[in-house]
This record gives C-alpha cells, structure tokens and sequence, in this order.
C-alpha cells in the first residue's frame, strides 16, 4: 500500500505600503502606530478578502465534504495544511468566517495540522538561532490556541531544511519533518544524522503538476483530471507520495474557470479507486514506515524556484543587505523591551519581503512579478530599506540606541556575553554583571568612552568619568544613577 498525503501551505503576507519612501513618509514625527504606518492595512484586507472567497472558503468546502463522504471508511480522506501565523492573525483581523471553517475542517478528525515559524520568516538561516525558537513556540502557542493541538510534524519556512534543521525540529520534541525531494527519492521515508526525526521528502514533480502545470494548455499532459492523475499515483513505486503545495493554488493561481475545483472534488474518489493507494497524514507516515536510509543535507534547500534553496530571498546583493540590515536589529529591538518594535520588527522577517527583491529573469522571475505588490524589484528594495531606515531612527530615539554595542568583559578579550546596545539596556545589565567587570571597564574608561563615541551623550560620559575610582556595590549603584539620569534626561 503506498501511503498519499496531501499538505497544504497556507500563508499571506503582509504587504508594506509600497509608496512609504516616495509619499515622504520616513522620519515623520507623531506616529502613533507603527504598524499601520508601514503596512498596508486596506490592501492587506483587500487581498486577503478576494483570496478568502476564490480560494479558502470554497476549498475547504470540497475539503470538508470529501472528509465527510469517506469518513468511517477503511480507507478515508485525510489532509493537511501549515498556516503561518500572520495568516491566522489575518483570519481573525478580516475574516473570522475563513477561521472558522478551518476550525470546522481540524474538528472532523481528518486533518494534522504541521507547525512551522509563526512569522514565515528565515530566521532558521540567522547564525544566533534563538529568533527560530522563540518563532516556533510562538507558533506552537497559537495552533493550541486555535485548534487544541500538539503538532508532531515540522515545516520550515518554504521547506527551508539541512541536518541542522531537522536537529532543532528534534531538539523541540518533532517526530518528523518537512523538505523538497530533490536529494533522494522523494517516496520514501529517511532518518537525518544523530536524530530520531523523520524525514519526509516533497514529490515536487506530481506536486508542480497541480501547482504550475494544471491549466498550462501548452503542457503535453493538458487537460489534468483526476482519474489520470490518480492512475500516476498507483503507477509511481515508492512506500508513500508527498504532495505539498500553496493552498492558493485552488482558485487563487488556478481560477475556478481552469476546473481547479472539480479536480480538487474527485481526486479523493479517483485514488482511492486504486486498491494500492490509502491516505494519510504526515504524521501518520512517520509513524508507519521505517527510514529507508540516513540522509545528510548539510547545504541549505528548499521549494523556491528552480535552484532550490535560499537564492529566491538571498540571490542578489540588494536581498542580502536587506537581510543583513533586519538581523543586525535584532538585538537592540528586543533589548528595547517595547512589545510593539519587536512585532513590527518579526513582521518585517517575513520572507515575502526579500522574495519581492529577486532580480533575476526568465520563469522564476515572471512567478516573483506576479507576486509582489511594488512591481519591480528594485521599488520593491525602496520601499523595504526604506522601512527598516525609519525602524532604526524610531528605534535609537526612543531607547537612546547607540552606534555600536558594548561588550562587557573581565580582561582584554576576556568576554562575558554580556551585550548593551542602548542606554536601558546598559542599565538592565549593570543590575547584574559582575562587579570584576565593572572595575575593569572603569579602570579602562571604557563606559565613559562609550557614551561619549557611541552615544554621543557628553554629559553621561563625564559623569561615568568620575566614578572611575569607585569600587564594588558602590560602583554599581553609582553607575546605575548616573544612567537613570541620563534616561530621565530624554523622556
């Protein structure tokens, strides 16, 4: 019997205001939502509305049913999606109904429901892997939240995946995993190094036949149906058959008019026509098949264009700025504590944001076009520079942000790990760094340095010149004092 299962990816993103750089609007005073400063609200409602009546609300009806007509069958339907946390954000925001209707779909027992990052982000590829945990908790929160559930089965961000990867996914207690099949035979189930997950592999072909093929008139199998599709399902040899594609495909990339949906109708029917083809969910796989054999992935893939891996998001250099640019704020926006930064700031992570500055031609090129809002790549670039420009402005005047970070120590390259990037957090650490620190940096001069080069405070660093010669707790207070009043000083 080989083992079908049928995943959904179900993600939106949330577009930036594509004229915020041209309407003049960074640097302006009296913001009192950063959030709907930068995004577009309107237009994120706007798209999600349309794509909610093509694609999820008459999907998940044909879902549904086709759960229900099969339900207490030997062998039943099943399926199974990934939401992002920004689309689960936006169902609530602008259309509770399309929640609703998943809730209802997860509710007959026929559906897993994966986990993946809550922001759709590439965090996993940042060197400091902590943003990629705190994503996946958030994550994990939420679909309990939602739906009840403890997901067993991870997916990574657009598949994004190496043994790394599935390490972490084992680390937070995943039973399997989810990457493209371009490595190995993707019909079968393998086991990634040192770990005790299970790696499923995307059929990429069977699923591009659907996803980008289905209404192409110039593809020599045109028109797809179901009974033929089904009839390559029983002939492919293999253990099970992964296919994994945007949910948006049904309505959204393939208009209702292509015929989408009554594929979609009778696909359940037509496999399970074939005596050798059952479905079930990842999960149920992982737990039903042995690994065929360990497979290593050391280089990072995915399921973006041709190439596979992470060029889509980091193949030209205005990407890899944008990138480098959003990580480098990580630190001083989550040692700013400001609960609303540090949202706008993992919102500005999506990986929608840099799949709009991919600059290269041909296929691909034409598929990043019809995505992105902004046009061309390079308005595209505008507009999301643009964004983290005012971010950081915002950012180093309200927690006074310094130009370069201070990195407390013991003795020269003696580190402790201990990181200040601002003027409050300077104050959280001195609560608790060791006062062998302390001395040693106010032997150096180093604090009074600091204020005067990174922070450009004149004031602050004379006053830190002069404790110089404290020691101990006494030290410690003194320096906290000096730094209070200098915060006092700004508000």
């Amino acid at each position: 019997m080989t083992l079908i299962s049928l995943c959904f990816e179900v993600h939106q993103p949330l577009r930036l205001k594509k004229n915020f750089f041209w309407d003049g609007s960074p640097l302006k005073e009296g913001v009192p939502d950063l959030h709907d400063f930068y995004f577009d609200d309107s237009e994120n409602r706007r798209i999600f509305g349309r794509v909610s009546d093509k694609c999820y609300i008459p999907a998940n009806k044909v879902i549904f049913d086709s759960i229900r007509k099969h339900e207490g069958a030997d062998r039943p339907f099943k399926v199974a999606y990934s939401f992002s946390g920004v689309f689960l954000e936006q169902c609530q925001a602008y259309r509770p109904e399309v929640l609703d209707s998943f809730v209802k779909l997860v509710e007959t027992g026929g559906v897993e429901v994966m986990e993946q990052t809550y922001y759709h982000s590439l965090a996993s590829l940042y060197e400091d892997k902590s943003e990629f945990f705190e994503q996946v908790k958030m994550h994990r929160e939420l679909i309990w939240d939602i739906f009840g559930l403890r997901p067993t089965t991870f997916e990574n961000t657009e598949l994004i995946y190496n043994d790394q990867i599935a390490a972490m996914a084992g680390q937070m207690g995943y039973k399997s995993v989810f990457t493209e099949g371009i490595m190995a035979d993707p019909n079968y189930v393998y086991r990634p190094p040192k770990t005790e997950v299970a790696l499923l592999l995307r059929n990429y072909k069977l699923t591009d036949d659907i996803g980008f093929r289905f209404s192409s008139r110039g593809w020599e199998e045109y028109p797809l149906t179901a009974d033929k599709y089904a009839s390559w399902l029983s002939a492919t040899p293999g253990k099970c058959i992964n296919i994994f594609c945007d949910y948006e495909t049904f309505g959204e990339h393939h208009w209702v008019e292509t015929g989408i949906f009554e594929f979609l109708r009778h696909l359940p029917d037509e496999i399970l026509r074939h005596d050798n083809l059952s479905f079930a969910t990842p999960a149920e796989i992982a737990a039903a098949i042995p690994p065929e054999k360990e497979l290593s992935v050391q280089s990072y893939v995915s399921w973006a264009d041709l190439e596979r891996d992470t060029s889509c998001w980091l193949g030209n250099a205005l990407q890899q700025a944008g990138f480098i640019y959003q990580k480098r704020l990580e630190a001083p926006v989550k040692e700013s504590g400001d609960g609303d930064l540090i949202k706008v700031w993992r919102t500005l992570l999506l990986s929608d944001h840099l799949y709009y500055i991919f600059t290269h031609g041909g296929g691909p090129g034409e598929v990043h076009s019809y995505f992105s809002p902004y046009g061309l790549p390079f308005d595209a670039s505008v507009t999301y520079f643009s964004v983290l420009c005012d971010l950081h402005y915002r950012l180093k005047k309200r927690v006074h942000l310094a130009d370069s970070p201070f990195r407390f120590a013991t003795g020269k390259d003696q580190y402790t790990g201990e990181v200040a990037w601002s003027l409050a957090g300077l104050k959280n650490i001195l609560k608790t760094v060791s006062l062998e620190s302390l001395e040693y940096h106010s032997r150096q001069g180093d604090l009074a340095l600091w204020a005067e080069t990174s922070l450009a405070d004149a004031p602050l660093a004379e006053q830190l010149a002069k404790l110089e010669s404290l020691k101990g707790e006494r030290l410690r207070k003194s320096l906290i004092a000096a730094v209070d009043a200098a915060l006092s000083e700004d508000k």
